[in-house]
């Protein structure tokens, strides 16, 4: 039955998103029932592409992308792919209208990655819009569930968070992204004479991003406050402990939230959000 296998295709893309985040994990968790799976979704089908870019190296991976795209635009068009996972992203797309503008751009910056390149501000700013903001408003059109006002009143608050998100993901992973696979998002910047002043200029714009974004989660629907809210009180946990590391250090350590603390934000958010006290 095709019912059995859409219902198969959603457990596929969310068993991938709690394999591969279990940060993400727990914020789809807070919200509501009948929005989880499309988000589970969602990030299933960014996850291939991240994959495909970040780990399957010694592969053909700008023929596997491109596989990728056309195996998308062919599951849109047919409603149907026997990839499990754009099986699920192709139902959410057509049943929340998701512009194929976002998708088209979401895997112009995940093409990008498979170049070792320094990034100008306008090469920085593609590919932050593509790799993150994009993904930022796909979601919103779930949280929307169609309606076209209250997406277009936050479409730019959910670009700025996602935006935050991203480069904090950015700074966390300078080590791994610099050393490792030679990639230099931040624009005039070298990572060989990375210094204070360097670091708290990248900051204050992430700084700038989080405020945005905090008004867009306030107006957001009920049933999307509280997770969006979790995601975001632990960014900004994420970034209190890297504003913290000394800039000579930035290069040596991977930052990360510990589980008993992310428990803590959990807790937190959840009472926060009931209290109508988000800030």
């Amino acid at each position: 039955m095709k019912s059995l296998f859409d219902k198969v295709s959603v457990e596929c893309s969310k068993n991938i998103t709690q394999r591969y985040s279990t940060s993400f994990s727990l914020g789809i968790k807070f919200l509501g029932k009948e929005i989880r799976n499309p988000i589970y979704s969602i990030y299933g089908f960014v996850r291939l592409a991240d994959e495909i870019v970040d780990s399957f190296h010694g592969y053909q991976q700008e023929k596997m992308l491109q596989e990728l795209r056309l195996a998308t635009y062919h599951a849109l068009a047919e409603r149907i792919s026997l990839n499990p996972v754009l099986n699920s992203f192709q139902q959410v797309v057509h049943q929340y209208n998701i512009d194929t503008e976002l998708i088209e751009a979401f895997l112009e910056s995940m093409a990008m990655d498979l170049q070792k390149q320094q990034y100008t501000k306008s090469l920085y700013e593609k590919y932050i819009y593509g790799s993150a903001e994009v993904v930022g408003l796909m979601c919103l059109k779930v949280f929307c569930n169609g309606n076209q006002e209250i997406y277009d009143h936050l479409k730019w608050s959910a670009m700025k968070l996602g935006s935050a998100f991203q480069k904090i993901n950015f700074l966390r992973d300078i080590k791994a992204d610099y050393e490792g696979l030679g990639r230099v998002y931040f624009p005039n910047t070298d990572f060989t004479h990375f210094n204070r002043s360097e670091k708290q200029r990248i900051e204050e714009d992430i700084a700038i991003d989080f405020k945005e974004g905090l008004k867009g989660i306030r107006s957001l629907p009920r049933e999307s406050r509280m997770g969006v809210y979790l995601a975001y009180v632990y960014y900004k946990m994420l970034f209190r402990k890297i504003q913290a590391v000394p800039v000579d250090q930035i290069m040596q350590v991977r930052i990360r939230v510990p589980d008993s603390q992310k428990m803590y934000l959990m807790v937190y958010s959840y009472f926060m959000g009931k209290l109508n006290l988000i800030r």
